[in-house]
This record gives C-alpha cells, sequence and structure tokens, in this order.
C-alpha cells in the first residue's frame, strides 16, 4: 500500500521547468511540477516515503505526491482526456500524441536501438553522433518519468538528441503516446533518422531469468522488426559487476535475445580500441555507480550499438 508521510519543504536544491530537487524536513525528494503542480520553499506537502524507507538503490529519494498548500483544486490539461496510470491514485488525463500527429505506416528501415538500462542512452547516443537527428522514446521497465533523466537533458544540449518521447506506462515526456509502435511511427514520419529506446533510470530487477524491465528492449525490437525497422540490441556487458549473472554478456541480453522474433543486431565492441572515450566525453556516465573507468566493457558495448546503428541510417 502506499506509505505518504505529511511534511514541509524544507530546502530548493535544484528547480528545472520540469524537475524540481528538494528536501522535505531535510529528507531528499524530487517533484514533478508538470504533474503535481508548482512547489515552493514552506509548503506543506505529501510526499510517498516507501522507496526511500525501503533502502532502494535506485530510488534514493521520496516523491512528492500532493502539494497541499498551492497544489489543490488543479484543472485537468485543456484537451486532454487520455488518461496516464488509469484507474491509480495517481491517474492524470495527458494529451497523446497519436491523437494529432501524423504516423507512419511503416517505418522503412529505421534504425532502432533498444537499450535495457537507461545507463546506456549516453553512449548510445554518442555512438549515433552529432549528426543525426534523433528520437528517445522511454520504455517502462524503469523510472516512468522521463523528467527524471538528468542524461535526457544533457545530450539535448550536446545536440546529440533532439526529443524525448514517453511510451505506454511512461509519461511527462516532450510528447506523449499511448504506444510504442506508434512512437516509433512518429519519429519515422517526423523525419527522425533514427531511434534509441530505454527503459527510464532504475530498472525493475528480480535476478530471475525473466523478472526485469530490461525485457521492454525485446518489446521495442519485436515492434520495430514488425514495422520494418531495424532493430539493434546494445549488448549490456560489465567485466566488473559482483553478480555472475552480470558478468560478460548478461543474462537480460539473453533473455531479451531469447524473445525477439526477427533480426535483431548486437554490435560487437573492443574497449580499447572503439574511440569511444573519446566521443562519450563530458557525458553522465554512470551504472550502479561505476564509470568508464571501473567498467569501461559496459560503455563500450553501448557506444557499440550506436555506431551499428549509425551505419544502419539511409
Amino acid at each position: 500500500m502506499l506509505s505518504l508521510r505529511r511534511g514541509q519543504v524544507s530546502a530548493i536544491v535544484e528547480q528545472l521547468e520540469e524537475l524540481v530537487r528538494l528536501e522535505v524536513d531535510a529528507r531528499p525528494s524530487v517533484a514533478y511540477p508538470r504533474l503535481t503542480g508548482p512547489v515552493a520553499l514552506g509548503d506543506d506537502v505529501l510526499v510517498n516515503v516507501q522507496a526511500l524507507d525501503l533502502g532502494l538503490g535506485s530510488g534514493g529519494f521520496d516523491v512528492l505526491y500532493a502539494n497541499l498548500t498551492r497544489g489543490l483544486g488543479l484543472p485537468p490539461t485543456e484537451g486532454a482526456h487520455v488518461i496516464k496510470l488509469p484507474y491509480t491514485p495517481l491517474q492524470v488525463a495527458v494529451p497523446h500524441a497519436e491523437e494529432s500527429e501524423r504516423l507512419a505506416e511503416r517505418l522503412d528501415g529505421l534504425p532502432v536501438v533498444c537499450c535495457s538500462l537507461h545507463s546506456q542512452l549516453a553512449p548510445v547516443c554518442a555512438g549515433l553522433g552529432p549528426h543525426l537527428r534523433v528520437a528517445y522514446v522511454q520504455l517502462q521497465g524503469g523510472a516512468l518519468p522521463v523528467s527524471l533523466s538528468d542524461a535526457v537533458r544533457a545530450l539535448k544540449q550536446r545536440g546529440l538528441l533532439a526529443v524525448a518521447a514517453a511510451a505506454g506506462a511512461c509519461l511527462d515526456g516532450d510528447l506523449d503516446f499511448v504506444t510504442v509502435a506508434a512512437a516509433l511511427a512518429w519519429a519515422r514520419a517526423a523525419g527522425y533518422e533514427a531511434v534509441a529506446c530505454a527503459p527510464g533510470p532504475g530498472i525493475v530487477g528480480t535476478g530471475s531469468f525473466l523478472g526485469h524491465g530490461a525485457l521492454a528492449a525485446a518489446d521495442a525490437a519485436n515492434i520495430a522488426s514488425a514495422l520494418g525497422g531495424r532493430p539493434v540490441l546494445a549488448e549490456r556487458r560489465s567485466e566488473a559487476d559482483e553478480r555472475e549473472r552480470h558478468r560478460g554478456t548478461s543474462h537480460h541480453t539473453r533473455a531479451i535475445l531469447a524473445l525477439c522474433l526477427g533480426e535483431v543486431r548486437v554490435a560487437e565492441a573492443d574497449a580499447e580500441e572503439s574511440g569511444w572515450r573519446e566521443a562519450c566525453a563530458g557525458l553522465p556516465l554512470d551504472q550502479m555507480g561505476r564509470g568508464p573507468e571501473e567498467d569501461p566493457a559496459f560503455f563500450a558495448a553501448a557506444f557499440a550499438a550506436g555506431r551499428l546503428a549509425r551505419r544502419l541510417v539511409r
């Protein structure tokens, strides 16, 4: 059940249009202003404390649930009637791009890089390079709000990513889509030359072969294949992970490939010779607290997937 606590905003740490990092009674928290309205120092708020109370590694903060000072009685977004997170206490009406944007019937060979972790997104986009129009489609399997991602903001600033879309249960993107299929079809119709798909930060995992958020990449690859795209899987590879199932080629990658119904390309990576370090310089590179020096194989493999997809651009 929900674990809610009432408190007062005691500090504003970072304030962006789509994300506010703050403290509520000195506990780290985040707020999504486009969902729960503006927030200011001293506001009386409700926060969901469950992830922090459980000590989850990827959820080390509370999440603002409602602003009792200024966030009650907010009107729904004009023209929105399709619900995200339907029939839950967090349901919200959001405009969906399928209602107004043109969708291509086929992808016509559009390269679609399918990532199993959000931390692969930056090196994948570096591999795709700065001279392509690249769209990002966030898959469920990790954090649902696109606005949580610092990597997306950094990639946009570097010109490596043009737009970030939310598909399925994901929300708060530049555009929101009911399905991954529609998001890919929109990217093709809008003239994007490649698409990168990944779950949001903080993947769901159970330690089992089929019980993890990485399998969203298999869904994206199958959809891309069915629509005539060219899926590329970013291999999850590590030489530093302490867990045997993730050493070498991760069991996540093996599970994804086992569920792919069409042809899916997987790039070969050389951690020392691919040029990924120079291309990724200055980007946020972090995988479970390990950077490029601690786990070069991880970042080299993701970069190689982007580079392979670049070669497939028509």
